[in-house]
């Protein structure tokens, strides 16, 4: 997710870029807030949801600093999803929109990805910006299907699908979850692994991870972020990442796994769970629908290569790459 453009100043000296450092969280924090704010015209759009500090926290070698005379003007974050790298949000300071400074932090971003050995590159941005589509473009990005970021009120289902959540479990039995995790996200996508997003999630007490257990090894599984300090926010339980076994019954896996994502939600006390379901998972897409999920805000995902990953209809997942 990007904020970075708009019409032309002067930058008063030249962009240097370094790593993000725990002193410029507050800085960083409040570039982005005032950021996309200008950028899509809302007033505090992220609330008590924390973008910053939680992907500072995650990986804090992946976050970057760009600065102007010494002043933090704008930062970005990549993740590593194994074989699945994206980034963002990448945010500029908006007096110096179109001055290069986003440019200037893409360039270690895409070292990131080098040295990680990431396969499929991807990020979300917003489909109505052709600045954004262009400045992507130059990096190899190419724009695919919409996203849709959904919310949904929370009712507790009414038969609550047999599942474990990853805090519960000894330190034990937690490893042998998150190898039976990578089993299953690599069996949606080669390579695909959520572990830094579920030991993030923990170790940051920012929520947890819904496990489904199956007969033939884990049917399912959900990272998800809960209230405040989160990237969900008050009152919201997030849906980072989801996915269920393909093949047969998937969709029936799929709607199982939502009932536990609402269940976890309900169980916090949270009136509302968010999700982002990309357009080229239909089936997914639609099943989302008919349980009452609607479309808050709507961007594109670019991808590199234009390969559509682990987008296609046969896939169950839940994502959106802000």
């Amino acid at each position: 997710m990007t904020a970075q453009e708009t019409g032309p100043t002067s930058v008063a000296g030249p962009v240097s870029v370094r790593p993000l450092r725990e002193a410029d969280l507050d800085r960083a924090d409040e570039i982005l807030r005032v950021a996309f704010g200008t950028f899509l015209g809302i007033p505090d759009l992220f609330g008590t949801a924390d973008y910053v500090r939680t992907r500072f926290a995650a990986d804090p070698h992946a976050a970057f600093a760009a600065t102007v005379d010494g002043e933090l003007v704008g930062s970005n974050f990549a993740a590593n999803w194994g074989s699945v790298g994206f980034f963002g949000p990448l945010t500029v300071r908006p007096d110096l929109w179109d001055q290069g400074v986003g440019k200037s932090l893409m360039e270690p971003i895409m070292g990131c990805f080098e040295s990680w050995g990431n396969s499929h590159l991807g990020l979300f941005t917003f489909s109505h910006s052709p600045k954004h589509l262009e400045l992507y473009r130059r990096y190899g990005f190419w724009p695919r299907f919409l996203t849709a970021v959904m919310r949904k009120q929370v009712a507790a289902p009414g038969s609550v699908p047999t599942r474990v959540t990853y805090a519960e479990l000894s330190a034990a039995d937690q490893a042998d979850y998150l190898s039976a995790c990578r089993s299953l996200t690599d069996s949606v996508y080669e390579g695909l692994d959520l572990q830094r997003e579920i030991v993030a999630v923990h170790a940051q007490g920012l929520g947890d991870t819904v496990l489904l257990p199956g007969e033939s090894g884990l049917d399912g599984l959900a990272v998800c972020h809960c209230g405040p300090g989160s990237e969900a926010g008050t009152d919201v339980c997030l849906v980072k990442f989801g996915a269920v076994r393909p093949g047969g019954q998937a969709g029936d896996r799929f709607e199982r796994l939502l009932d536990a994502c609402e269940q976890l939600a309900a169980d916090r006390g949270l009136s509302q769970i968010e999700a982002g379901m990309n357009l080229a998972r239909p089936d997914a897409y639609q099943r989302m629908v008919a349980r009452g999920f609607r479309t808050g805000l709507q961007g594109v995902t670019m991808h590199r290569p234009s390969e559509p990953g682990y987008s296609h209809s046969d896939a169950y997942v839940i994502d959106d790459w802000r």
